[in-house]
């Protein structure tokens, strides 16, 4: 029974830290977060999009200034989101920006002229190219929905155009991210990438659905170079310290060095992401990561991801 009520009382706190968190000058009130000074969040949702967003684009990289953050990635599952950095730089001096292309079914899918059009784009800071998301014939089939997708592999080989989209990623030196394909196809990428030379890869949320990798598939992404990122989402929900915890065996089994850890937040109803990555961050420590290896994964590793120094 002490055990269940201890359960109860960490979801709870985990709840209350990201709700109060959101609500915390989130206006012109908004103050320096201990927690989140000097960090880089890969995975911001906002708006404009087509799906209800909590914050928008400007808003977000306001309070993540505010809150003393150092960058954000701001992820679209279907426009691309290198002109809208370029937009939030532009009005929120003091804070890194980035965007990238997710290569779903709207920008053609695996489309290496897209790719190729993002790097053109002004100001340069389209940097993440994401390996098609919820048009991923992978999540398609997860979800059992009777609708077109994008296939990136046939008969345990990628496919041409996925080959030449890697190709434009290791021209450019942008980051490969898997996406929500399959484990196995996320691996194929990212042996294709390192045979392509591809110096910046990341396995997109890799033990959340449709993902579902392995501690071993991890490893093995781990030592193809990519780094394994780990979301927090929300810490409200009745799975939270469940989760909390395969993450925290997961990270401890694969290294800090290897891990990044991000918000994937944005959603109309959640924390906001600055407060939410915050939470998620506190949420770690709880689980007895030391300072430092909260900041590898959080600061060091998302840089050398990004190409920062």
């Amino acid at each position: 029974m002490k055990r269940r009520f201890n359960r109860y009382l960490g979801i709870a706190a985990f709840s209350v830290l990201a709700i109060g968190a959101s609500l915390w000058g989130t206006a012109g009130t908004a103050q320096v977060n201990p927690v989140l000074a000097g960090t880089i969040d890969i995975h911001v949702h906002s708006d404009p999009d087509n799906r209800p967003r909590s914050i928008d684009a400007i808003d977000v990289a306001k309070l993540a200034r505010a809150r003393g953050m150092r960058a954000i990635v701001l992820k679209n599952h279907y426009d691309p989101t290198a002109a809208l950095a370029y937009i939030v730089r532009k009005e929120v001096p003091g804070i890194e920006v980035f965007g990238g292309i997710d290569l779903n079914l709207t920008v053609g899918g695996m489309n290496p002229i897209a790719v190729e059009h993002m790097t053109e784009v002004s100001g340069g800071w389209g940097r993440f190219v994401w390996m098609s998301t919820f048009d991923a014939e992978n999540q398609v089939r997860y979800s059992k929905e009777n609708r077109p997708f994008v296939s990136v592999s046939r008969n345990g080989a990628l496919l041409p155009e996925v080959k030449q989209v890697i190709a434009v990623i290791a021209k450019h030196g942008l980051v490969l991210a898997t996406g929500h394909v399959s484990p196995e196809e996320g691996l194929m990428m990212l042996r294709e990438g390192r045979s392509q030379g591809v110096q910046r890869m990341v396995v997109t949320h890799a033990m959340n659905d449709p993902v579902l990798m392995n501690v071993s598939q991890m490893q093995d992404a781990a030592k193809l170079g990519a780094f394994i990122e780990f979301v927090g989402g929300s810490l409200a929900s009745a799975d939270a310290q469940a989760r909390m915890d395969r993450f925290a065996d997961a990270i401890r089994k694969i290294g800090p060095e290897f891990c990044i850890l991000s918000s994937d937040l944005g959603q109309k109803g959640n924390a906001l992401p600055p407060d939410g990555f915050a939470a998620f961050l506190a949420a770690l420590r709880s689980k007895g990561f030391t300072q430092p290896e909260v900041d590898r994964m959080s600061k060091r590793n998302p840089a050398q991801l990004l190409g920062l120094p």
